[in-house]
């Protein structure tokens, strides 16, 4: 008999709820599987019903536990935005340094990982390129850790990789980014979750108050149909979008590997795109 055990066994002898610590996650994956199986087949059925398609994310999807915590629950309320702007952050474009879309160079030394290549087109509903625009991205690194004091897991930090990088979108709309192909990490949504490989995007428009997140998927990733966040949107073609696309032809000759992904920031096709909070 383990001591996990013993204890279990003397709390509900003397009729005591056993206390939860932070890592003690009830649900398994197959109970989440299970969930997120009942909801898309519901939506599925509303669907081919004549009901409406969704695009984007259910604010309260009950498989992402903190889901709850992460979207208003009272009626919003309208504030003055240029009032918002004087507390705000202010950039310029010669605050974007050229280099800053290369992950990989911004230490003394190289990074460990997988390098890519990440580049795509911001565009609007009717294909029209969204130019000038702060680009922002920020991900694990390739053993799956954050440089952040939350992110305690055992898995190394790379002292030659911070994961966060920045640019502007040119003319044409476009972006470019070098950086290490992140490696999936575990979440305490429930009992061994595991998030899929993404990048994190932050684009924003003419000020600070004007924001989208999102994620960026890499193609097959086998955590896909685990992941709660990802099943969030019960669209299939919605999730899609999210998944970049490998493209030989960005790939450099024993160099690096590479990655197409627009993002459409408005219209039925746009990319879902997330609250602040979410991981």
């Amino acid at each position: 008999m383990s001591a996990e055990t013993t204890r279990q066994d003397a709390v509900q002898a003397q009729g005591q709820p056993e206390t939860q610590g932070p890592d003690d996650a009830a649900a398994t994956q197959r109970q989440m599987t299970t969930e997120i199986e009942g909801i898309h087949g519901e939506y599925t059925g509303q669907r081919d019903s004549g009901g409406r398609e969704e695009s984007q994310p259910r604010l309260d999807f009950p498989p992402y536990r903190s889901s709850i915590l992460r979207h208003p629950t009272k009626d919003l309320f309208h504030t003055d935005p240029e009032t918002i702007e004087t507390f705000s952050p202010a950039f310029g474009h010669r605050d974007v340094g050229e280099l800053e879309s290369d992950l990989t160079i911004q230490a003394n030394g190289e990074p460990i990982g997988e390098r890519i290549r990440v580049r795509g087109r911001v565009v609007d509903g009717d294909g029209r390129p969204v130019a000038g625009q702060l680009v922002e991205v920020w991900q694990a690194n390739a053993a799956g850790r954050y440089i952040h004091k939350r992110d305690q897991h055992p898995a190394p930090i790379d002292p030659n990789f911070t994961g966060v990088g920045r640019t502007l979108t040119g003319p044409d709309g476009s972006y470019d980014f070098i950086t290490i192909k992140p490696a999936p990490y575990p979440w305490k949504n429930h009992r061994n979750a595991w998030r899929p490989a993404h990048i994190h995007f932050s684009l924003f428009g003419t000020d600070f108050t004007q924001r989208m997140i999102t994620q960026m998927y890499f193609p097959s990733d086998p955590l896909f149909a685990l992941d709660p966040i990802y099943q969030s949107i019960t669209d299939q073609k919605a999730r899609d979008r999210l998944v970049a696309q490998y493209d030989h032809d960005e790939s450099e000759h024993e160099f690096l590997l590479g990655y197409r992904w627009d993002i459409v920031v408005s219209g039925s096709a746009r990319t879902w795109t997330e609250d602040e909070g979410d991981e």
